[in-house]
């Protein structure tokens, strides 16, 4: 306690009693602390010299100013408070990295003919549904940085045992951004990325009802994951997870073409499997939080070697997939083509749960499922 005080005495810079301080500070440093209440010995009152500030019974006077985010023993660290908006922090909140999402509006876009990948209207119904995904997909991480904040599971998950990389990527648990500034962030993202898609189906060349509800049903699972309704506390987080993926291939491809063939259809299940083996290596590996509070994946629901014939039996369902495109539509040198996939799918196995190198495993999983997308970019660019 003495330790935490001085330090927070030295941020202030205070030569003056904490009563008195009116100087703007920088408390981003600062970890929210309580002076200890100290009785004046009982053996010679008649010599205590009480502080300024302080009365002679040695509790802290009531006009006293001090910066306190939380209760005694909260190790949370409090914003800064300097005028400045984090924009950095915004960043990692909204995770511009993790773009494996993402990649499907490209997929979609290269399943067109030749002849309308460059038309005006295709371009400019795929640029603003791109858009609207960003957005909606930035909402729905930041709400569920959220809810991992406020029921524990994030601080269990991004301890100061685990990867630095890790913790920094959420900027509440940091204390970089507040709970406040995360929901207002959450609902300007959700509502642009809202208005984006709904602009994307107006000027869209087609808008079948299929696409119309399947927008539809992705844009409420996505925010409604760990909010609201909380569908991800309910057991559907890896079917989220996937049908995410599948939506933004087969969503845009249907307003541009206003239809979908076997072989898109393979190849947006393709897509939505890469999110899923990263996400079911994610949640292998933070089950301890997850089960501390009842946020019921495989992995919390399961033993270990239930999840891992789990994880197993989803790789096989990738590679029957692969193996059954040529029969839809695919070219016939397809299964050839996948290699690679088949290759990054039995290493990751063995790292996750041959060697239990799990983080490891999740980080192959990205990798893996960028190179099929690229695989499949380049199948799409010669055959379509």
């Amino acid at each position: 306690m003495s330790g935490a005080r001085t330090r927070a005495e030295d941020a202030l810079g205070a030569t003056q009693p904490l009563g008195t301080a009116t100087q703007p500070v920088d408390l981003s440093e600062i970890t929210a602390v309580t002076p200890a209440v100290v009785d004046p010995p009982a053996h010679h009152p008649a010599h205590h010299h009480p502080a300024p500030g302080w009365p002679a019974h040695g509790r802290p006077a009531l006009d006293v100013t001090q910066p306190v985010g939380r209760r005694i023993g909260s190790a949370q660290r409090m914003p800064a408070v300097t005028g400045r908006v984090p924009l950095a922090a915004y960043a990692r909140l909204a995770k511009p990295d993790a773009v494996d999402h993402h990649l499907g509006v490209l997929l979609a876009w290269t399943l067109l003919a030749p002849a309308l990948r460059l038309d005006g209207r295709v371009l400019a119904t795929t640029t603003a549904f791109l858009l609207g995904g960003v957005l909606v997909i930035a909402a729905s991480v930041a709400l569920d940085d959220l809810a991992g904040f406020r029921d524990g599971s994030d601080a269990t998950n991004c301890g100061p045992d685990r990867a630095q990389r890790k913790r920094a990527r959420k900027p509440l648990v940091t204390g970089a951004l507040t709970e406040r500034q995360v929901i207002g962030f959450a609902q300007v993202t959700g509502a642009a990325g809202v208005a984006l898609w709904t602009a994307a189906v107006l000027m869209a060349p087609h808008s079948p009802p299929w696409v119309v509800l399947l927008i539809a049903v992705t844009c409420l699972g996505s925010l409604q994951c760990s909010w609201g309704v909380r569908l991800g506390y309910r057991g559907f987080q890896e079917l989220l997870v996937a049908g995410v993926g599948w939506a933004l291939v087969l969503a845009p491809h249907g307003l541009a073409a206003g239809e979908v063939d076997g072989f898109a259809l393979v190849q947006a299940l393709l897509f939505g499997m890469g999110p899923l083996l990263v996400a079911v290596y994610s949640n292998t590996d933070d089950v301890a939080g997850d089960r501390a509070v009842g946020r019921p994946t495989v992995a919390a629901l399961t033993t270990p070697s239930g999840n891992a014939l789990f994880v197993m039996g989803l790789t096989t369902a990738e590679m029957a997939l692969m193996v059954v495109a040529p029969v839809v539509g695919a070219p016939w040198w397809f299964l050839a083509a996948m290699t690679p996939t088949f290759c990054l799918r039995v290493a990751q196995l063995r790292t996750g749960f041959g060697r239990g190198d799990v983080p490891r495993a999740r980080t192959l999983g990205a990798r893996t499922h960028r190179v099929t997308t690229a695989v499949l970019l380049v199948v799409n660019l010669v055959v379509r």
